[in-house]
């Protein structure tokens, strides 16, 4: 077994345990939009978020310190980690997802879909992907699926991503004095928390139930 998987699997999913059963009930059929579990403290526009509450296109979803929570939006599901805030919006056909700051893991189904962060443009395309971002450099996962990937620095190295297995993790900067995009480890997500994302939103993953990958 490989450092990469050997890794995966030892990562917790800690949130999704809370929504398994009903995932994993609902087999092909989605879950209802909104939040399916929180802990801690969690913000829908400033206001105090509940379970069953629908987050829309305008929202600004905020978790503070040791929170999280996973919510379903039509094809795609979310779950953000503690410290994070984002905003939705839509652009023509195209939603957008504005990671302000924190870390964030989300499927993603078709449709033209783009995630904003401080320091890169990412273009989706019926994908997942774990991102941590801040001011100065963004981390991102392709856990599957593919991406278009523009630095904010120098649109020139936008780069194209296809991937079936965390195989080309990247930390994204700012420093032109440094190189843009550079490989990174597989860091602070899992297949467990994929597989349970996907479960809300009625998919599987594309590694469960194939022969070497992680089973859960």
């Amino acid at each position: 077994m490989s450092a990469r998987r050997q890794f995966l699997i030892q990562t917790a999913a800690t949130p999704l345990l809370a929504v398994l059963g009903h995932a994993l009930a609902a087999g092909k059929h989605p879950l209802p939009n909104g939040i399916r579990s929180l802990r801690g403290t969690v913000w829908v526009n400033d206001a105090p978020a509940h379970v069953n509450q629908v987050v829309l296109s305008g929202d600004t979803v905020r978790t503070g310190a040791r929170s999280e929570v996973v919510y379903v939006m039509g094809n795609n599901a979310y779950l953000m980690r503690d410290d994070t805030a984002v905003r939705f919006a839509s652009e023509g056909a195209v939603g957008v997802l504005r990671i302000i700051t924190g870390k964030v893991l989300a499927v993603f189904g078709p449709g033209a879909k783009r995630i904003d962060t401080a320091t890169a443009t990412v273009g989706i395309r019926g994908t997942a992907c774990y991102i941590e971002s801040g001011e100065s450099q963004m981390y991102f996962c392709l856990c599957y699926g593919s991406a278009d990937i523009r630095p904010l620095a120098d649109p020139t190295q936008a780069q194209t991503l296809s991937t079936r297995y965390h195989d080309k993790p990247l930390t994204i900067g700012a420093d032109m004095a440094q190189p843009l995009l550079q490989a990174a480890p597989v860091r602070n997500h899992s297949d467990a928390e994929l597989t349970l994302l996907e479960a809300t939103v009625g998919r599987v993953p594309p590694f469960q139930g194939v022969q070497g990958h992680i089973g859960y």
